[in-house]
């Protein structure tokens, strides 16, 4: 019998959990239920938190989370998927949301009760990311609405609102460009290659086919004939050698007798020359052993321990070299126009900072002077001794050390939509601000070339999957704005973060050092980072082949190490997600339309030598 204190959750969570297991076919699975993003990785999967209330849209939540998970697992093959992957960025987005939507449609169709939870947790996504609202396609990943329109085809269900919404807004470009490869759906769903190879064409009848790369079965049909022709050579060879053995034998006692009697010879004659090498070798005299080559430097500064299976197809890359100016342009607009209501407080928020900053650096006086205000707090001492002179005072600057601030913004997927656009236009927003006030901004943003690997992982399958690589996966390092580069040339760079297909994995650990190891070079006196993220690293490649908190972990690592050094200042912002339990100084914000006034208040009590608003931050942080 339980006891009243019992979680009432907790005999939900464990039969979840058990369907879990058995639905994908794994008895190893470890399913845990946190507020970290789901996923999983290796043999963990991470479920939506269910809380004590169990409420109806958390409870469905969980459990259409936990059918699309089992699902994928139990009919994906990562060896198939790896095999006919796309090398582009939105070809590889189409392949990947397309194969989630074919193992969906295939365990609703082996299992229909799973199809009701799915389309709960797809209601709840498409929701959150307000696609009820959407009226534009442009407006909505193409990635996303085929997800929706496969899915739909080949289970004949309605889809919720909101994402009905997003099909309906791009099938009619789609069925314009590949109407007649969908109409080849139905029998190519229970097999994954059959159903790549129709994924290849259909990102070809949408125009990506530049981005496919080559053609995999294309390479396997040149493998067998290179093996073939390699078998036939191989025959011919034994055969000539077999002739020549014949001939051998037929050859006169005389001449077999001379031949061995040249090669005894030469095999003395190496026997000579193998003593006299020995020789050679004890007269020699002795020096210094040979060095050993060095050891390889450690990846990270912060954990010798941390690995990265592979670096080559990382990339530092600036704004305006992922797309191009005209582009850049149009993002910008966007960007201004989908935040134009907000604007007017953000930059409200601004000014106070301003205010702040600039009265910081005119508040010191020089006093004992023969001109200038008359000092009020002198004048007891005029009053006790008329003879005493009157003193005076002169206000001056105030020495203000020149300060750098740097930006990092996370640029994953779950950032998708309001959360990234209100980032985006606060970093731009400060950028103004502080370069008023002669404190330089530099704005980095976080992400990775590809969804589940890209390259790395490609290149990890095909060298025998070595146990426990690392990282594996192709980071992307964007600088939107350099410090020394002056606002308005910058400005437009800012878009880019509403360009579709930026944002994907979040490896915060790599990310952070990268940005510390810019600041640390710098010349200014004082240092400050602010990293606005949306909780946990989390990518599904190199988690699904290293310890569930391998990125976790050295993220941890690399705050201890930045806290420690002291060069740099280091807070943080969490939207939606506790980043408290990894920076000492952060705050949580359940809304992302507080992210402004976050900021400029952390900014605020930074530059501010009063003790009290010192005491404000730590009030504003217990509060979170």
């Amino acid at each position: 019998m339980s006891k009243s204190s019992d979680n009432p959750a907790d005999p939900f969570k464990k039969a979840l959990a058990e369907a879990t297991k058995v639905m994908a076919h794994d008895p190893d699975l470890t399913v845990s239920y946190t507020v970290d993003p789901s996923g999983v990785s290796g043999d963990a999967m991470r479920l939506p938190q269910v809380s004590r209330r169990m409420g109806r849209d958390e409870v469905l939540l969980a459990r259409g989370t936990a059918d699309a998970l089992a699902l994928y697992r139990r009919y994906h093959d990562a060896g198939t998927h790896s095999k006919y992957a796309p090398q582009g960025d939105m070809a590889r987005e189409i392949y990947e949301a397309m194969e989630t939507a074919r193992c969906e449609a295939v365990g609703a169709r082996d299992m229909p009760g799973t199809a009701g939870n799915i389309d709960a947790r797809i209601g709840h996504d498409a929701l959150r990311k307000g696609y009820d609202q959407v009226k534009d396609a442009s407006d909505v990943p193409l990635p996303q609405a085929l997800n929706y329109l496969v899915r739909h085809l080949a289970t004949g269900r309605d889809l919720p609102p909101a994402a009905q919404n997003v099909m309906e807004l791009w099938r009619n470009h789609i069925e314009d460009k590949a109407g007649t490869t969908l109409e080849n759906l139905e029998g190519k769903l229970t097999d994954q290659s059959e159903f790549s190879r129709f994924t290849r064409k259909m990102i070809t009848d949408l125009g990506y086919g530049d981005q496919l790369g080559d053609d995999p079965d294309d390479l396997d049909d040149e493998s067998e004939e290179a093996a073939d022709e390699g078998g036939e050579e191989q025959e011919e060879q034994n055969e000539g050698d077999d002739d020549s053995g014949e001939d051998d034998a037929e050859a006169s006692p005389e001449q077999s007798q001379e031949q061995t009697q040249d090669a005894s010879q030469a095999q003395v004659s190496m026997e000579d020359v193998g003593e006299q090498d020995d020789t050679d070798e004890i007269e020699m005299p002795e020096g210094e052993a040979p060095l050993e080559p060095p050891a390889p430097q450690p990846v990270s500064d912060a954990d010798p321990n941390y690995r990265v299976y592979t670096a080559e197809f990382d990339e530092e890359i600036r704004a305006e070299e992922l797309a191009e100016p005209a582009e850049l342009e149009r993002l910008r607009a966007y960007l201004d126009q989908q935040l134009d209501p907000l604007k007017g407080a953000v930059s409200r928020l601004a000014n106070k900072l301003q205010r702040r900053l600039q009265a910081q650096q005119n508040r010191s006086w020089e006093f004992d002077r023969e001109e200038g205000i008359l000092d009020a707090g002198r004048l007891a001492r005029v009053v006790a001794n008329p003879t005493t002179p009157l003193s005076f005072k002169v206000e001056k600057d105030m020495e203000f050390r020149d300060t750098v601030v740097t930006l990092l913004l996370d640029n994953s997927g779950s950032m998708r939509g309001r959360p990234i656009s209100i980032a985006a236009i606060c970093a731009d927003v400060l950028a103004r601000t502080l370069e008023r006030c002669d404190v330089k901004v530099e704005i980095l943003g976080f992400t990775t070339r590809a969804w589940k690997g890209g390259q790395s992982r490609e290149k990890w399958l095909n060298s025998g999957r070595e146990q426990q690589p690392g990282r594996l996966n192709d980071l992307r390092h964007i600088i939107y704005k350099g410090a020394d580069a002056p606002w308005r040339r910058a400005r437009a760079n800012l878009g880019l973060m509403m360009k579709e297909g930026l944002l994907k994995e979040n490896i915060d650990g790599e990310a952070l050092e990268w940005a510390h190891r810019r600041m640390a070079g710098r010349p200014e006196a004082r240092k400050i980072l602010m990293v606005i993220s949306d909780g946990a690293p989390v990518d599904d490649s190199t988690l699904s082949v290293n310890p569930a908190n391998y990125l976790e972990k050295h993220l941890r690592d690399v705050i201890a190490m930045v806290e420690r050094r002291r060069q740099v200042e280091l807070l943080a912002i969490g939207i939606g997600h506790d980043v408290t339990r990894y920076y000492d100084r952060a705050v949580t914000i359940t809304d992302v339309e507080q992210l402004a006034g976050a900021m400029t208040e952390q900014l605020a009590s930074l530059f501010d030598s009063d003790p009290r608003a010192r005491a404000r931050f730590k009030g504003i942080k217990k509060a979170s």
